[in-house]
């Protein structure tokens, strides 16, 4: 089971991470998580090209030590990268000091200060020394394009329904995201720009400005 809008007063629990960026202006802060993966990253990066989308790819270390050239194509396009842990471990189900080396070892070829936990799962202590060193990056709205239980229409209907101004919106670059991910990313692109929003990376510079976010349903 999963939330295709996280609630309010689940984001306000864990008030360390970042849920959605602090803006009133039109924008959505696109997401792909798990890659870079061989024909699919480079077909997310050629679609946002056709919408000067930009967008930031949380990285699975092992996968961008097997694509370095996919990983550069991504930093070279003007996108921005995250880490992902270097396995795609699960926080719940693994040891704090494995998980935290696995981290470094993924930040030793995807540098920067954003981290994303798969499956979204931290263990508190995790959180508390995670948080000194990155910024953790959640979501508002996540596309369920993993799901192979629903359809590709599906999968579009849930970010146009959920997005708004600010939203850190979730899709993934994988092989088994395809499917859903080949027919929602180029469709959302085209109905959202047209309703005028623009897509942008997450800067760390302007993560946490002041503006208040509209507690809006």
């Amino acid at each position: 089971m999963y939330l295709i809008h996280t609630p309010h007063f689940i984001q306000n629990l864990f008030p360390s991470f970042i849920w959605r960026v602090p803006t009133s202006e039109k924008k959505i802060f696109l997401t792909f998580d798990d890659g870079p993966i061989p024909n699919v990253t480079p077909w997310v990066l050629n679609v946002l090209d056709q919408y000067n989308a930009k967008a930031t790819f949380f990285c699975v270390g092992d996968n961008v030590r097997k694509h370095p050239d996919i990983f550069q194509e991504v930093v070279d396009r003007g996108h921005i990268a995250g880490n992902h842990t270097f396995n795609h471990l699960n926080g719940w189900s693994t040891d704090n000091i494995p998980y935290f080396h696995n981290v470094r070892h993924c930040a030793r070829i995807v540098e920067g200060s954003l981290f994303r936990p798969p499956y979204g799962k931290l263990k508190p202590k995790q959180i508390q020394f995670l948080s000194r060193h990155y910024e953790i990056i959640m979501w508002d709205v996540l596309s369920g394009d993993f799901d192979q239980s629903i359809t590709p229409q599906q999968c579009y209907e849930n970010v146009i329904q959920h997005s708004k101004e600010g939203s850190i919106v979730v899709f993934h670059d994988s092989v088994k995201a395809w499917e859903n991910l080949k027919y929602a990313l180029p469709k959302m692109l085209d109905y959202l720009s047209k309703a005028g929003y623009s897509f942008e990376a997450l800067n760390p510079q302007y993560l946490r400005q002041s503006e208040p976010i509209l507690k809006t349903a």
